[in-house]
């Protein structure tokens, strides 16, 4: 990210050139994207009609894997990285719907988390063997080895780690209660976002990294953790029985995990765009950027929220 430009939602604090109105209107355009977006999600959850809910909740997840990995390969391809764009975004979106057929059982195979592991790991290897025959068929390049490397790493960046979305939500054995940790897990980590940014944004001072995204600073990571720790709490406390394990301390954890979580996404997505030389991943929300931009802390914080999910709270 440039040194000029406004900070993501959940960054720090924005540029020294803006003023309190320009930083109070970006928020409020980054603010509204997120919340139409994330409201979209939570309305096909929790829709009265359970199947066909589960059919539009994959049809969003779809699209976002879709559209978050053609930017990653648009990133990398600025920094002139080749990649096989047609195969990574096929194989990224037969991940998502297998898993989607696995977890709700359409496939006869569910019931463990193990099982959808064990397709997930075959199909990875799948795709890699697959990419290794079509380089064998084109025969040497001079590029070869790193359009395979870019092209897995953009699936397993954005599709597989979004898939851990899926995951929560029809995580076996807690009586279909996963839709209320998804629902936990977005509101965690967007508050988490809308308190580094805040906080930055008013009292920011001492550059976290300056060398990866100069506004992002200390003071929005205490306000990340503060505001996600609190969000925990209060979401730990209003939900009760429909979140499956939860007490005080695991929200307690979990505010500062997925607090913490999201920053530290948020970075990984700013040296990519550094990497690439651009200031959004794209332009698809107002105030944002692009897919990826309003993905990147959730997509580090998915597999987070899931193993904790997975290996504390509903451990016997």
């Amino acid at each position: 990210m440039n040194a000029d430009s406004p900070a993501p939602l959940g960054t720090g604090v924005a540029s020294p050139g803006n003023g309190p109105g320009a930083k109070t209107r970006t928020f409020l355009r980054r603010l509204a994207s997120s919340v139409l977006l994330w409201s979209a999600v939570l309305l096909a959850l929790f829709s009265k009609h359970p199947t066909v809910a589960q059919w539009i909740f994959l049809a969003i997840m779809v699209v976002l894997a879709g559209a978050g990995l053609m930017e990653f390969y648009g990133l990398a391809q600025k920094r002139g990285l080749p990649c096989f764009r047609g195969c990574g975004l096929a194989g990224g979106l037969l991940l998502m719907v297998g898993t989607f057929l696995h977890c709700t059982g359409q496939l006869g195979i569910h019931g463990t988390p193990a099982r959808v592991n064990d397709f997930e790991t075959s199909f990875l290897i799948v795709f890699v063997l697959g990419l290794a025959v079509r380089l064998l068929v084109a025969g040497p390049t001079g590029h070869g080895l790193p359009a395979l490397a870019v092209s897995l790493l953009g699936l397993m960046y954005v599709p597989w780690l979004l898939n851990f979305i899926q995951k929560i939500h029809f995580f076996p054995g807690i009586d279909h209660l996963g839709k209320y940790y998804v629902l936990y897990f977005i509101v965690v980590t967007k508050l988490s976002d809308t308190g580094a940014y805040v906080v930055g944004s008013l009292c920011g001072r001492h550059k976290l990294a300056p060398r990866l995204s100069p506004g992002k600073t200390w003071e929005g990571l205490v306000g990340a953790l503060g505001l996600s720790t609190a969000a925990s709490l209060t979401l730990a406390a209003v939900l009760g029985n429909h979140l499956p394990g939860m007490n005080g301390v695991h929200a307690l954890i979990l505010g500062l995990l997925l607090g913490a979580g999201a920053v530290v996404g948020d970075l990984i997505e700013s040296l990519l765009k550094r990497e690439a030389g651009v200031k959004d991943s794209g332009r698809w929300f107002p105030g944002i950027g692009g897919l990826l931009d309003l993905l990147d802390s959730l997509l580090f914080n998915a597999p987070l929220m899931y193993l904790y999910l997975r290996h504390v709270l509903t451990r016997p």
